[in-house]
């Protein structure tokens, strides 16, 4: 059984930082594509971030030089570091396999707000 449970989620203040964690299991981790995706209240799932099984990275325009994903293979884990938060990044953020529609957890909650 695929399982992807999402972490790290919060409140934070703009400008801040939070690193959101995606353990998987029940699939060939090491050789999937794995993107974070996020729906922010009353949006549409936007693609954020996807990084290939030998490590390529890809970013949409809005979150370049602000968030890192990263993965570990021994650990079946995927990552994605943000950082210079905003207000607009508040949504809840989803792990997904291969792109934004593939199979994803249940998301967690990013609030960024004073």
């Amino acid at each position: 059984e695929v399982q992807l449970v999402e972490s790290g989620g919060g409140l934070v203040q703009p400008g801040g930082s939070l690193r959101l964690s995606c353990a998987a299991s029940g699939f060939t981790f090491s050789r999937s594509i794995m993107t974070w995706a996020r729906q922010a209240p009353g949006k549409g799932l936007e693609w954020v971030s996807t990084i290939y099984s030998g490590g390529t990275t890809y970013y949409a325009n809005s979150m370049k030089g602000r968030f890192t994903i990263s993965r570990d293979n021994a650990k079946n884990t995927v990552y994605l570091q943000m950082n210079s938060l905003k207000p607009d990044d508040t949504a809840v953020y989803y792990c997904t396999i291969g792109d934004k529609n593939g199979p994803r957890g249940q998301g967690t909650q990013v609030t960024v707000s004073s």
